[in-house]
């Protein structure tokens, strides 16, 4: 087994292709030493995973990726770690998430049919979609019905003819709620995916200096938006403020093989070392 980790990998517990335990038997056949189940909202798949790894003999941490807002920035992910995911204000706080989710979803669907019967073709059906999701249902998982019924080709192709066009917007957390929920569960806060949240790095560096005050923790600096020489500006960028590093593929199983668990898009070589820098802050 090799020393390196994936720290944000997602399941059939929000938008994944896998269920929990598929995706540790995916990590474990990838040689990874540690990982984290950081689905989008939900903590459901956190036991499930922990047995596959005691199983198969990989660490797993406790994780979860929050949506959340800040000012002119609408969709920015915060990623949680090493928190009690038994946590009654944060399991409470999450399962209301989780029913506007379902909620939003059957939404979507409803404005999708529409433009389905516009085209003259046959609606999809939500409960069907329920089912092959195995979870909680996710946009890919109704671009999955698009695909069998051969509306579309591709992911792409349905979200940019029906899931875009027919989309119903998130709900997000103010971001210092969501830090002090994660902070209030005994866990570390890490800022997802930096380059999906800006490229202009002068905006991304006032942005950190604006939230390290709230509490913000570390910058997934191991992304699969960055290419080699960008992990080395976000790593140096939160050396200088004293925050720690993490990284993880952001791997949900259905990304039509672009993706790969513990490797990203190729170039990712994510150390073990990220998860003892967890554990230093949070004994902090």
């Amino acid at each position: 087994m090799s020393d390196t980790i994936d720290l944000h990998l997602h399941s059939t517990c929000s938008d994944g292709g896998y269920s929990p335990t598929a995706v540790v038997e995916m990590a474990a056949a990838a040689g990874l030493a540690a990982i984290a189940l950081a689905d989008h909202d939900n903590i459901d798949g956190i036991d499930e995973a922990r047995g596959a790894g005691d199983r198969l003999g990989i660490e797993v941490l406790t994780g979860v990726e929050l949506s959340v807002v800040w000012e002119n920035f609408e969709d920015i992910h915060l990623l949680g770690y090493g928190f009690d995911h038994k946590n009654a204000a944060l399991m409470e706080a999450l399962a209301g998430f989780r029913d506007f989710r379902e909620r939003r979803n059957e939404m979507i669907v409803v404005r999708v049919n529409e433009r389905l019967a516009v085209e003259g073709r046959a609606p999809i059906d939500f409960a069907e979609v329920q089912v092959s999701a195995g979870g909680t249902v996710g946009r890919p998982h109704i671009a999955m019905a698009l695909r069998e019924k051969g509306y579309v080709r591709n992911n792409e192709e349905a979200f940019n003819r029906y899931l875009v066009p027919c989309n119903v917007p998130k709900r997000a957390f103010p971001i210092a709620e969501a830090i002090a929920l994660v902070h209030g569960a005994g866990g570390v806060t890490v800022l997802a995916h930096p380059p999906f949240i800006t490229t202009e790095r002068k905006t991304f560096l006032q942005l950190l200096d604006t939230l390290i005050p709230f509490g913000l923790d570390g910058v997934e600096a191991w992304n699969s938006g960055s290419n080699n020489d960008e992990i080395d500006w976000y790593i140096t960028a939160a050396r200088r403020r004293g925050l720690i590093v993490t990284g993880g593929s952001d791997f949900h199983g259905n990304e039509e093989g672009s993706v790969r668990i513990g490797s990203g898009r190729g170039n990712l070589k994510i150390p073990y070392a990220c998860v003892e820098e967890i554990r230093r802050r949070l004994n902090r």
